[in-house]
C-alpha cells in the first residue's frame, strides 16, 4: 500500500498523516520532501520546488515492500511550479516543466492512492501573510486541475477529502483498509 497525501501548504496534510500513523505504527511515513533536502528556505522558489519534485518522484520510483503513507508527491510540486508561473513569478525553463511532468507521471504509477486535501471553506486553516496565501490559493486550484489529468496521475486512484479532521481521518482509514484487503500487503488496517 502506497498512499500519497497532497495539498497546498496549510491544508492539513501533516495533521492527517500524524493521526493516521498514530493508529498505524506499522505504516511507514515519508515526510515532506523539503525535510530530505535538509534545508528550509525562507523564500522557496521554483528551483526548490523542482528539487522537491525530484525527491518526491525518486522515492515513489524506489521499490517498496511495506505500507507507506507519503506527505506530498511530485504532483504537489508540479502544481507549485504551475501556480508560480500563473502568478508571474520566475519558474524553471519549459524543459524543466516538461521533465517535471514526465517524472510526475512515471512516479505516480507506483502509488496506490492519491489523497487530495483541497482548501475547504467549511474547515478553514488560517495562514499568516508570510506563508504566501496567494500562492497557497493558486496552488490549490492548479493541483485540483492537474489531478484530473490521468497522464500526470499515472492512473492512480484519486480521492478528495474535505471536512473536519475526524471526518478526513475516518475516510482515510476506510480507503486504507480497502487497499490493504485488496493488495494482500502489510498489516491489516481497520
Amino acid at each position: 500500500m502506497l498512499i500519497v497525501v497532497s495539498g497546498t501548504h496549510a491544508s492539513g496534510k501533516s495533521s492527517l498523516i500524524g493521526d493516521f500513523s498514530a493508529a498505524h505504527p506499522d505504516v511507514e511515513v515519508w515526510p515532506d520532501p523539503i525535510e530530505e533536502l535538509g534545508a528550509y528556505p525562507t523564500d522557496p522558489g521554483a528551483g526548490v520546488f523542482f528539487q522537491q519534485l525530484q525527491v518526491a518522484a525518486a522515492r515513489l520510483l524506489a521499490p517498496v515492500d511495506h505500507p507507506v503513507i507519503a506527505e506530498r508527491g511530485p504532483l504537489d510540486f508540479l502544481a507549485y511550479l504551475e501556480a508560480a508561473d500563473r502568478l508571474g513569478r520566475p519558474v524553471p525553463s519549459s524543459d524543466h516543466l516538461r521533465r517535471g511532468a514526465e517524472l510526475c507521471a512515471a512516479a505516480m504509477r507506483h502509488a496506490d492512492l492519491l489523497v487530495l486535501l483541497p482548501l475547504d471553506p467549511t474547515s478553514p486553516i488560517d495562514v499568516p501573510p508570510d506563508e504566501d496565501p496567494e500562492l497557497r490559493e493558486v496552488m490549490d486550484e492548479v493541483l485540483l486541475e492537474l489531478s484530473d489529468d490521468t497522464n500526470l496521475t499515472g492512473g492512480t486512484e484519486v480521492v478528495e477529502l474535505t471536512g473536519e479532521a475526524a471526518a478526513r481521518l475516518a475516510a482515510l482509514e476506510r480507503l486504507a483498509a480497502l487497499l490493504m484487503r485488496g493488495s494482500g500487503r502489510g498489516p491489516a488496517v481497520s
